[in-house]
């Protein structure tokens, strides 16, 4: 079995980080590419048909985790999660191909399966992309949610990152508890009080 890892949320100032992971299916969705450089509808619509008729499962390293460990590290656990998630105690994974340049082996403590990094690889794997597709897919989601709680930042439009209406709504109503205090714009915000 082979495992296709990516991680949507690394950037945000604000929810978590989300990693999926992946085996495809006989049936491959047409059209799987980074999720990036989809529209928002075809990613839906690929998104729906890999949580149809693939495997998959989703973890996610929250803000506190984000903030006690770093973003990186909760990266790495994110992606642990999603892995185990899928795999349950299987021990049948062949190789799980992650995007980027670094994998949770030595970074996360219950890493334990043999993985690969591919640069580009949400571009280049069709597994990846597929979990790419998938974890930016199920963070969005979860941020319009939080934009409903919070409509001030425009969670639902900017996904958490630090556009200028982001900002400006920081410097305005403060953090939530949605936002990564160990992330410069929303600590220095707390340095000014």
């Amino acid at each position: 079995m082979t495992i296709g890892v990516d991680e949507a949320g690394r950037g945000p100032l604000a929810g978590p980080v989300v990693a999926a992971a992946v085996v495809l299916c006989d049936r491959l969705p047409q059209g799987l590419d980074d999720s990036k450089k989809l529209s928002g509808p075809r990613r839906a619509v690929l998104e729906a048909a890999i949580l149809r008729d693939c495997r998959w499962a989703v973890g996610m390293a929250s803000v506190a985790e984000i903030d006690a460990i770093n973003i990186l590290n909760a990266t790495m656990l994110a992606m642990t999660r999603a892995v185990a998630a899928l795999c349950g105690e299987q021990a049948e994974v062949r190789e799980v191909l992650i995007d980027g340049n670094m994998t949770p082996h030595g970074r996360c403590a219950d890493w334990r399966w043999p993985a690969r990094t591919i640069v580009g690889g949400d571009g280049l794997e069709p597994c990846i992309s597929a979990a790419s597709i998938v974890a930016k897919e199920h963070r969005d989601r979860m941020m319009r949610v939080l934009a409903r709680e919070h409509p001030h930042y425009g969670w639902d439009s900017n996904m958490g990152y630090g556009t200028r209406a982001h900002l400006e709504a920081l410097h305005q109503h403060g953090p939530t508890p949605h936002h990564r205090r160990s992330f410069a714009p929303v600590a220095q915000w707390e340095l000014t009080l």
